[in-house]
């Protein structure tokens, strides 16, 4: 099958900023009644909006591209749904929904596709801050349509280096449980003054959103588990475009499919060799105590 992934990424970026993006902007802060997808110990939060927006995503793509598989957030059933070889759209209609729900502007739509389980399409759209960046693969990344010159961009930045980098974190919804004591004390480790002794934290409340701006160059690196393939897909197709790398949360996953449910994501740099990002993640990974483990 000859799939033209640039005609794709055009198609989700119109899909994301006329269809998706106004609902989402007009819609936050405006619901009260939502669910916990997760149960009462945990705060995943799912609201009606949600929904909608997803059925309206898939509603548009089964249309477009009746032969492609579809994997939503909102549709999603464990231990059913897969990640296969075949040309798959995977979709969070909004990532940051916590973030929406309390009408704080980093809520976006993600979509991601995946060929033979690589990503290989993503558009992430900001409709609060009218950010659109997307990318497909081996064409680049755009930023609000344009070419963004990531090679300029990681020219000017200082050498990646773990205690001189701003690190994304997110505690996730699960609140309990052995995964969140590895968080805490990884989180403990890397900010410690004889630990990593990174420069700072910033939680954005959407990995999608934390993904396009690591590509972009605000961030470093960002270390999570318990996300989805939906939260990444489109990021890391992105990150891929600019020389960025995902790897496994725990120590020594240098291989991870996009469905790993737990990530280090890193961000490109001058070294073309891959040493310095190599050197970075093993620095990184020395961080974190204990093994993350999702089903």
């Amino acid at each position: 099958m000859t799939v033209n992934l640039r005609a794709i990424e055009e198609y989700l970026c119109q899909l994301a900023t006329e269809k998706v993006g106004p609902i989402i902007k007009s819609k936050s802060g405006t619901q009260s009644n939502y669910e916990l997808k997760t149960g009462t110990r945990a705060v995943d939060i799912v609201t009606e909006i949600d929904k909608q927006l997803e059925k309206l995503i898939w509603d548009s793509l089964v249309e477009k591209y009746p032969t492609f598989k579809f994997i939503g957030e909102e549709s999603y059933i464990k231990g059913v749904t897969k990640v296969t070889d075949s040309p798959t759209f995977i979709v969070d209609p909004i990532d940051g929904t916590t973030n929406f729900v309390h009408d704080f502007p980093f809520s976006c739509t993600s979509i991601g596709l995946t060929i033979e389980k690589e990503p290989v399409v993503g558009v992430i759209y900001n409709p609060h801050l009218d950010l659109l960046v997307s990318a497909s693969k081996g064409n680049g990344v755009r930023v609000n349509g344009k070419p963004f010159d990531y090679k300029s961009n990681i020219a000017g930045m200082s050498p990646l280096v773990l205690d001189k980098s701003v690190v994304a974190l997110q505690p996730g919804s699960a609140r309990e449980g052995p995964n969140f004591k590895i968080k805490l004390k990884t989180y403990e480790n890397l900010l410690s003054a004889d630990g990593g002794f990174v420069h700072g934290f910033r939680n954005l409340g959407s990995s999608a959103m934390t993904l396009a701006y690591i590509a972009i160059g605000y961030l470093d690196c960002y270390w999570d588990g318990g996300c989805y393939g939906w939260d990444v897909c489109a990021g890391w197709c992105i990150l891929n475009e600019t020389g960025g790398r995902i790897v496994g949360a725990n120590p020594g996953e240098w291989e991870i499919g996009v469905d790993n449910r737990s990530y280090l994501a890193v961000r490109g740099c001058n070294d073309d060799t891959g040493e310095e990002q190599r050197e970075y993640i093993v620095n990184f990974w020395k961080c974190v105590e204990g093994n993350l483990k999702y089903e």
